[in-house]
């Protein structure tokens, strides 16, 4: 029997962002007591509000991977996330997504209800994610990043960034098809990840050559990310109109999911972002 895909092709998936860790550039330490723990209470709530303003995925992670961030410990990460999936799952019929790049992580949130494992680390930090993806078929979302989170902004030199941003999701696609997977795959070009305005900027604009070069869905996180503070002058917590702006272009550009913190702007945008899509093709 068909599996029905998370990432349908007949729309653009919203993938709204739970984070459940103390140092998120954005939003740290809003879904946790004071003592670490994660609220369950305010994650359901955030949850719910992510879903009624139009998110289809919820994405949780306990590992903050912004630019200069340390790494945490599998026990810490499955501590964070496993409660909150477990209470979503039992709630929400909405999939849901655990952010890590780690085996055991992916394991744990699977076992308690996601459906989706994003690695921003296009299985580069353990190849072996990917089998523990297979067999509980789920999803996988491949992200690309070079280097670790800690330190992916020191030296970051691309010649083409379309064309080997590609070519290296390609080797993560092969990567994981060698460790058994084959289920649903998804492409992460990894916005603000290792990368430069010009890098970022140009992955948003050339989207749908990307989707072409890779032959997958293509999924983009541009969700108050630095650049957009380079362009506009925004702190992070004002940057949700530039987010929807960058997600109606991405989805113009051909974008098959977007990654954000306000599904509500993000909604509009990618509305008028598949509309203005649908048109082109129709007048070519």
């Amino acid at each position: 029997m068909a599996v029905t895909p998370i990432f349908p092709p007949d729309r653009v998936t919203i993938v709204g962002v739970l984070n459940l860790t103390p140092d998120s550039f954005s939003d740290g330490g809003r879904l946790l007591r004071a003592g670490g723990a994660p609220d369950l209470q305010a994650a359901l709530d955030a949850a719910r509000a992510l879903v009624a303003a139009g998110a289809d995925v919820l994405d949780v992670g306990g590992e903050s991977t912004r630019p200069g961030a340390a790494g945490v410990p599998a026990e810490l990460e499955i501590a964070r996330t496993r409660p909150v999936i477990e209470a979503l799952a039992k709630e929400l019929r909405a999939p849901l997504s655990i952010d890590t790049r780690k085996a055991a992580v992916a394991e744990a949130a699977l076992a308690a209800g996601a459906r989706v494992v994003n690695d921003v680390s296009g299985l580069r930090h353990e190849p072996a994610l990917a089998r523990v993806a297979a067999a509980a078929g789920a999803t996988l979302v491949l992200g690309h990043l070079r280097g670790e989170p800690a330190t992916m902004q020191r030296e970051v030199q691309f010649g083409d960034v379309v064309a080997e941003v590609a070519a290296e999701l390609a080797e993560s696609a092969a990567e994981a098809r060698a460790q058994g997977f084959r289920g649903e795959l998804v492409a992460d070009p990894g916005i603000g990840f290792g990368k430069r305005l010009a890098h970022s900027l140009a992955l948003l604009a050339n989207v749908g050559e990307l989707r072409a070069k890779l032959g997958l869905p293509v999924l983009v996180g541009p969700s108050r990310k630095s650049f957009l503070g380079e362009l506009t002058g925004d702190p992070v917590d004002a940057r949700d109109l530039a987010s929807a702006v960058a997600c109606g272009i991405a989805v113009f550009a051909g974008a098959d999911a977007v990654r954000v913190h306000d599904a509500g702007a993000a909604r509009r945008a990618v509305a008028l972002g598949a509309a203005l899509r649908a048109a082109r093709r129709a007048s070519a």
